[in-house]
Parts: C-alpha cells; structure tokens; sequence
C-alpha cells in the first residue's frame, strides 16, 4: 500500500544525469580536500574547550561546527567560484548555479559535544538538484566513505559493499533516535522496526550509520525530517556500494525531497521496507 503524499517526492521527477553530469576526477579530488580541510578544523577543538549556542530550531551548534564549514567555503570560492554552496550553518551562495556544494560540516553535532566518534562531515555536489558525489568524513577515526554516480564507494581508498538480507526479519535497523519522529512519523517506523531484527536495533549515528550500510555492518536506516544537507551526500555512497536509497514512498532523493529517508543496503527487500512503513494507511 502506497504512504502517504507528504512522504513523496515532487511527482514526475526522474533522475536523467547524462556523461557529462558524472562527477569528474577533480571533482571528487576536491571534495577530498574539503574533507581534510573540515577535519583539520574540527580534530583540535574534539574533547576539547569550545564554544556552543542554541540555532532558532533549538538544535546546538558549536565553533567547530562553524570553523569547519568556514574552511570548507573558503577552498570552494578559491577552486570552483561559479558552483553554487548550501551549508548548513551560512547558508546559499549563487544559489542558482547549476552545480551545487552542500555541506554539513558536523553532521551529529550532538555526538561531537559528547565526545562521541560518530559524528561526520558531509560533503555533496549536485548536479540540477540531484546528487552525484559525497562523502562522508570521520576525522576522529580517520574513515572516509566516497561515492560517485557511476563508480563503486570507496571506503578509505577501498571498494565498499552493502550486506544481502534474507528477509526483513533479519534486518538490523539503525536511526539517529526516536526523538527526531514526530508522533504520526514514530508510529509508522516503528510499525516497521516490529518487522525487523528488532531487538538489535541502532539508535544513534546520525550519517556514520550511513557508512556503516555502505560497508556492510547493518542493513536498514530510516529518518524522517532530515533537510537537504543531512542526506545529499549519503545516496551516491550507499547506491555505489550496491543499496539504494529514496524516501517513504520509494521515489529518488532530490533537492526538493521532503526528508523521509530510506537507505536499504539490499535493494531487493524495498517494497517489504515501504509496505511496513505504510501498514497503517
């Protein structure tokens, strides 16, 4: 049974990325050096002193978060002045150019505070609003997931691949936590989570479960709420390992995807993943 529209992307958009929408080699090059230069930002202030204040929707932001996406900015104007950027904490610049930088400098800002590993920096392009590069960076435990259409993710310069599952009863779960779902949002996933390997499921990790998906090591992350940031990057790297994603209603993940997310390590068990999701419906 179909979930509801507000799950949906916009109707009738299909991703079309021709050859020449492909990331090139430089720019995946330089999406590796917005990663350096994020973490090179972000590693001296971990478990360290540092400055945080409250954002306008309550969630903390600190000076990592902010040196970081700085950094990231500044090597951007200096090697691709005619791209577009969307960063979490500056917002846009030439937000009409074809060609989009989104970038999360902490995705996981929660867990840097705590001095929790898990957090990432997350590095997107776009291509006319759809992804076709991203990494994700753990610049505490030197990991580092990137995926471009076309090419297999690389996991720290070798190939990652997402795990085959049997049946959703065998699939390991993992969302950032339950407080992020509304209660209408809540009572589908976790009508879902019932059809899982449910009592191995993962709270927390926010993009690292991600990773995790692409290399592997679980099998099923669902958020709701998430904005483009939190999610351009992550499609290139879990579609390159051999998953999928898109959101509630299975349809791609674009910039205007209202932020219901699903990334499914064996796309095989998808309709299974949006049938549990919509049971209520």
């Amino acid at each position: 049974m179909a979930t509801p529209a507000r799950y949906s992307s916009p109707p009738g958009r299909v991703p079309s990325i021709g050859l020449a929408d492909v990331a090139r080699s430089s720019d995946i090059a330089l999406a590796n050096r917005l990663a350096d230069a994020a973490g090179a930002a972000i590693r001296p202030l971990f478990r360290s002193n540092w400055t945080h204040e409250a954002k306008a929707d309550a969630s903390p932001v600190t000076e990592a978060d902010r040196a970081a996406e700085a950094a990231m900015r500044r090597l951007l104007d200096a090697e691709a002045p005619r791209d577009g950027i969307i960063g979490e904490e500056y917002g846009a610049e030439r937000p009409d150019a074809a060609r989009q930088w989104v970038l999360d400098p902490i995705d996981g800002t929660v867990s840097f505070m705590a001095g929790r590993p898990i957090f990432g920096t997350l590095i997107a392009l776009l291509q006319d609003g759809w992804p076709v590069l991203g990494i994700i960076d753990q610049p505490i435990a030197g990991e580092r997931w990137v995926g471009a259409v076309g090419q297999p993710t690389l996991f720290n310069g070798e190939p990652a691949r997402a795990r085959s599952c049997r049946t959703l009863g065998d699939a390991v779960l993992a969302t950032t936590g339950p407080q992020y779902f509304d209660d209408h949002d809540a009572e589908h996933f976790m009508a879902l989570a019932a059809k899982t390997a449910h009592k191995r499921m993962v709270f927390g990790g926010d993009c690292y479960n991600y990773g995790l998906l692409a290399s592997g090591h679980i099998d099923l992350v669902v958020e709701a709420g998430l904005k483009l940031h939190d999610f351009a990057a992550l499609a290139p790297i879990v579609e390159g390992a051999g998953g999928t994603m898109c959101d509630w209603n299975g349809d791609p993940l674009s910039a205007e995807s209202a932020g219901y997310v699903i990334a499914l390590g064996d796309p095989a068990r998808l309709e299974d993943v949006i049938e549990g999701l919509a049971c209520h419906h």
